[in-house]
């Protein structure tokens, strides 16, 4: 096992790094510098970004105009980072920041990481720029192949809302909207392209200052008082009640809010491993641990006695009903606006559940209603049992449960954010006991979303008194390490503890099962999947980011030293990477949830 020697990074202050000459610059003079005016009105704290020349306008405006502060850049090595480190700051804060990308292929190298937001629910603003709109403004060649008539089509599907404005006030308008529509649920990114004439033309006149805030009207999510009378009657006279904890926001009083409902009906809750964390999950009306496309069989039996449902918000009611056998007899009450962003382009709206009662609004304006209108009431069972992790017996192959319980007992009672987890994770391995203890997938099952999250979550919980946490497979770290990079530069701190199973293992199981459906040799599964010969030195790659590198670990029994080290590390201000070498293998409700119909 090889340790980096590097020096505890300095806790250094991120508004005191990549300080700019000052410019002496007191208006705005160019079309960028009005546009970085209005990022400003806005409050927008950081912009991630990959440089490129098409909003080169923009990017000076940033420095020698804004003198790079409010927005601060974060400077990435790709687009697919800048854009997650968008998303994981956005699951922390509820609040959009903004992302920057370079002409039409800055935009095609981060869309995947755009769809992750989108199907996360997640706001951000993002800034892309073209060429010239003007043909004969552009420069031969470089120009011409960044131009694009609607680049906004890239990712119209996948966004709530996008624009080409074509001067610097329609400009700045279009930025204040996108900041708006991002940040009103259901949230979701939003575009901006700016065309390269429009950031450096030279203003010919002064433009007046706005108040940001004036743009920004708050949208109350209202309880509709007759539909929440009619799901409280429901629910009121329900004997068997199950709660379907799904969507909400990171909100204490959200979070004390379900769990006094859920103890006002002795309703059993159930949770996702895909979405942030949404109940205590060692409450004793929590039914099973966490379950990701297939649930745990206690939260499948609660779903198929209950005779009430309601859904707050809950990721895939239908396949969740239909993974459970699809004859549900309860009624079922949705808490949900989601259905104002489906669209005809993705289907991750899922399928259409059968419904009772619909309440058009957030959960968190929901919950507080139906507690109101259920009135006092009293005391009901409350389902018993005690929570046990599961701990394997040490001395043989080292699996991911070793290494989730040695973890937790390194981390101890302090505050921990989970920022993400890999496929390999058990959610009975760990108990979420705060809205912010753990912040959920990728959204959108796009592998290499994980360190760029993680990076985004821990520049969010940076000074929180929480310990940033990210468990990612190996083939996730490999496609976004380079986020690490970004992390290091700007002191964030954050451990990352790669699951490293040598393989794209998901895939392994899926050739196994077409195989057996064939009637072919399993024994070719690993063909195209595995990671090995040569063995990736995942501490050798993180150190060449800038962060500090344990591992291989490849013994259950190392784990207890290499975790206390690894978080002093990061106690001291490090970006902290640990490789362990985990045999492959999934859950099996993980391992399930993999199989289609047919199969």
């Amino acid at each position: 096992m090889s340790v980096n020697p590097t020096k505890p990074a300095a806790k250094a202050d991120i508004s005191s790094l990549d300080r700019p000459v000052p410019a002496g610059v007191n208006a705005a003079a160019f079309g960028s510098d009005v546009v970085a005016d209005a990022m400003r009105a806005l409050d927008i704290p950081y912009i991630a970004l990959n440089p490129g020349a098409s909003y080169r306008g923009l990017h000076d405006s940033l420095v020698n105009y804004l003198g790079n502060e409010k927005p601060q850049m974060l400077l990435c090595l790709h687009e697919e980072a800048a854009i997650a480190i968008a998303h994981g700051y956005a699951k922390v804060t509820g609040k959009a920041m903004a992302a920057a990308v370079h002409s039409n292929v800055g935009l095609m190298h981060g869309t995947m990481a755009v769809f992750n937001a989108w199907c996360d629910r997640m706001p951000m603003v993002i800034l892309g720029a073209t060429g010239p709109v003007d043909a004969a403004k552009r420069r031969p060649w470089i120009d011409w192949i960044h131009t694009s008539r609607d680049q906004g089509a890239l990712v119209r599907g996948y966004t709530k809302w996008d624009d080409q404005p074509g001067s610097p006030i329609a400009a700045r308008e279009a930025v204040l909207r996108a900041n708006w529509i991002a940040n009103t649920a259901p949230c979701g990114p939003t575009y901006v392209n700016l065309d390269a004439e429009v950031q450096e033309m030279k203003l010919s006149e002064d433009v007046a200052p706005i108040d940001g805030k004036r743009y920004m009207p708050e949208i109350e999510s209202a309880a509709p008082a007759a539909v929440i009378a009619k799901a409280a009657d429901l629910l009121r006279d329900a004997k068997n009640p199950v709660i379907l904890a799904g969507r909400v926001s990171r909100s204490v009083e959200g979070w004390t809010a379900r769990v006094a409902l859920a103890e006002r009906l002795g309703a059993r809750v159930i949770t996702d491993q895909k979405i942030a964390a949404s109940f205590p999950t060692n409450h004793p009306l929590h039914a099973g641990a966490p379950g990701g496309t297939v649930l745990a069989p206690e939260a499948q039996d609660a779903i198929r006695s209950a005779d009430v449902i309601i859904s707050l918000d809950w990721l895939d009611v239908a396949g969740t009903f239909k993974n459970c056998g699809g004859k549900i007899a309860a009624q079922v009450i949705q808490v949900s606006i989601d259905h104002r962003l489906h669209n005809g382009w993705s289907m991750d709206y899922q399928g259409l559940p059968p419904v009772d009662v619909f309440v058009d609004c957030t959960p968190d304006a929901a919950v507080p209603a139906l507690l109101e209108a259920l009135g006092p009431g009293g005391p009901r069972a409350v389902a018993t049992g005690t929570k046990e992790f599961p701990v394997p017996p040490e001395g043989g192959k080292l699996l991911v449960d070793h290494l989730s319980a040695k973890l937790r007992q390194a981390v101890g009672d302090r505050p921990t954010s989970l920022t993400h987890v890999s496929l390999s994770w058990n959610g009975a391995s760990w108990h979420f006991k705060h809205p912010l203890d753990y912040l959920g997938s990728d959204g959108g099952g796009g592998v290499g979303g994980g360190p760029g999250i993680s990076v985004g979550a821990a520049l969010a919980l940076k000074g929180s008194g929480r310990l940033a946490i990210a468990v990612c497979g190996d083939g996730d770290f490999m496609m976004g390490v380079t986020a690490i990079w970004t992390a290091a530069h700007y002191k964030i701190p954050l451990l990352i503890v790669v699951a490293n199973n040598r393989s794209f293992f998901n895939d392994e199981l899926h050739q196994e099962r077409v195989a057996r459906m064939r009637n072919r040799p399993v024994e070719n599964r690993w063909i195209g999947q595995r990671i090995s010969e040569p063995d990736i030195d995942i501490a050798m790659i993180a150190r060449a980011q800038g962060a500090v590198g344990f591992g291989p670990v490849t013994t259950a029994a190392e784990l207890d030293g290499v975790f206390k080290q690894a978080i002093a590390s990061v106690d001291a201000g490090n970006v902290v990477v640990v490789d362990v070498r985990v045999e492959p293998g999934y859950t099996a409700a993980t391992t399930a949830a993999m199989t289609r119909k047919g199969d």
